[in-house]
């Protein structure tokens, strides 16, 4: 993309109002993002699926002053910069709805390699989740993921420093212009995750970190893998949008359980119990349910007890799983007659008892 293309590009990227599904919808229209800005007006305010205020924009040579000014930082910074059409561009992110329009990176990120994951959690980590993380990274690297996270405090950076520490290539997904460092105290990492990945961002140099831009963020760091893992999470929180964006994009999400009194693994557990999440308690979980290995047997999260005892509920459940094998959530639920808050929280306890495990696509089978 020459520089008059991307001037225009980053002219629609600043009009407030026209988000990054509108942008490509009227850049698939119109050709380009320079068309619309050539426009007649009453040409565009004759299309529909977008508001008129932000049509309007478009007139307002405010825009295109400011894109100026941009593509000067970008220039004079020698900034890398993937246009949602070209090749550059992430392509799992590239499948997203609501992916930019236009990515900037800086580093040497190279994103062939296939496996790629996102680790993301709470910024007040505890010893347990740390260790955790610690282990969960380095029993990764034989495999050579690409660790994607935030660079924010706690989860965040101590996967990025684990995955540098095993010669992982690592990515930030930053809430803010490449011209800044947040926090302050992560400056010490940016040269080497630099060497070994790089950042990426949607957000030009005059942008600040602000509270809704690492809302905004987060899609990116859940578009660019083929999972998300959230190690710790407190009841709410930024890594529970992430989980949830994750699953709008309908990619694989695992969660740590914890103690069920730790205020930061309700978050975890909550999504464990409402099968938003696969329960991660050990790398076999997550390279299997990946298939990131040929022949990994399916892992079992806690060894199967020897003569427990089951509610009637377990056992109407277990019987029906032993007598026809796999089976969808809402399957288990029509055919055993139980309500599916009843049945969800039953096939938790089941899965933490040994007794039955929890597969891709909402289904379950027995140990």
């Amino acid at each position: 993309m020459n520089e008059d293309v991307l001037l225009y590009v980053l002219a629609l990227q600043h009009c407030p109002g026209i988000g990054d599904i509108s942008a490509k919808k009227l850049i698939k229209k119109f050709g380009c993002a320079e068309a619309l800005f050539k426009e007649k007006e009453h040409h565009l305010l004759m299309l529909e699926g977008v508001r008129k205020n932000a049509l309007k924009e478009l007139r307002d040579s405010k825009h295109l002053i400011a894109a100026e000014k941009e593509l000067d930082f970008i220039k004079q910074e020698r900034v890398n910069y993937h246009y949602f059409t070209e090749e550059s561009y992430p392509h799992r992110l590239k499948n997203c709805i609501d992916a930019p329009i236009l990515l900037f990176s800086s580093g040497s990120i190279d994103l062939r390699q296939k496996r790629i994951i996102s680790i993301v959690g709470t910024r007040q980590i505890t010893a347990y989740g740390r260790t955790f993380c610690e282990e969960l990274v380095a029993e990764l690297a034989p495999l050579n993921p690409v660790i994607v996270s935030g660079f924010a405090y706690g989860v965040d950076i101590c996967a990025q420093r684990v995955a540098l520490e095993c010669n992982l290539q690592t990515i930030g997904c930053l809430a803010h212009g490449l011209n800044q460092v947040y926090p302050k105290a992560h400056k010490k990492y940016v040269s080497q995750i630099e060497q070994h990945g790089g950042f990426f961002t949607d957000f030009w140099s005059t942008d600040m970190p602000e509270r809704n831009n690492f809302l905004k963020r987060n899609r990116i760091i859940a578009g660019l893998s083929e999972a998300t893992v959230v190690i710790e999470s407190a009841e709410k929180g930024g890594s529970l949008v992430t989980a949830d964006i994750a699953n709008s994009y309908n990619r694989e999400v695992f969660a740590v359980p914890g103690r069920a009194m730790d205020k930061y693994s309700v978050g975890c557990n909550n999504l464990i119990k409402q099968h938003k999440a696969h329960a991660l308690t050990s790398v076999a979980d997550l390279v299997y349910n990946l298939g990131w290995e040929v022949n990994t047997k399916p892992p079992q999260l806690v060894q199967k007890q020897l003569f427990v005892e089951l509610s009637e509920v377990e056992r109407i459940i277990y019987d029906y799983l032993e007598l026809n094998g796999k089976q969808l959530l809402d399957v288990i639920a029509l055919e055993c007659k139980l309500p599916i808050p009843t049945l969800s929280s039953t096939l938790f306890g089941m899965e933490m008892k040994g007794l039955v495990r929890p597969l891709p696509g909402k289904m379950f089978e027995t140990v």
